[in-house]
């Protein structure tokens, strides 16, 4: 069973930084793709970022390009979420997913998911 734990959410004012960590416990995790999803609120949940088996590959909301950075370390079985240049509309749940094949932006083929952590930014 594929368990994810994200952490490193919190207050920040506009500009600031943070740095997501999701924690992937069980299953065969080189074999995932991972990605991060948010979820504002009264909105949909939306894509983030992702990034590919091995990480060769990333893609990006136009939204968080240039500003929000997607990685992974396969030897400490972890995906991270580079957040600079943060702003109000930034403020959301953030979630960690994992999928055994590359899913990209498409949400609904993501199989596992983390319980999520909240993001504010203030302005």
């Amino acid at each position: 069973q594929v368990q994810l734990v994200e952490s490193g959410g919190g207050s920040v004012q506009a500009g600031g930084s943070l740095t997501l960590s999701c924690a992937v416990s069980g299953g065969t995790y080189m074999y995932y793709g991972m990605g991060w999803f948010r979820q504002a609120p009264g909105k949909e949940r939306e894509f983030v970022a992702s990034v590919s088996l091995y990480g060769i590959k990333t893609d990006y909301a136009d939204f968080v390009k240039g500003r929000f950075t997607i990685s992974r370390d396969t030897v400490k079985r972890t995906a991270s979420l580079q957040m600079n240049d943060l702003k109000p509309e930034d403020t959301a749940v953030y979630y960690c997913a994992a999928d055994p094949n590359y899913s990209g932006s498409l949400e609904n083929e993501y199989q596992h998911w983390g319980q999520g952590t909240q993001v504010t930014v203030s302005s």
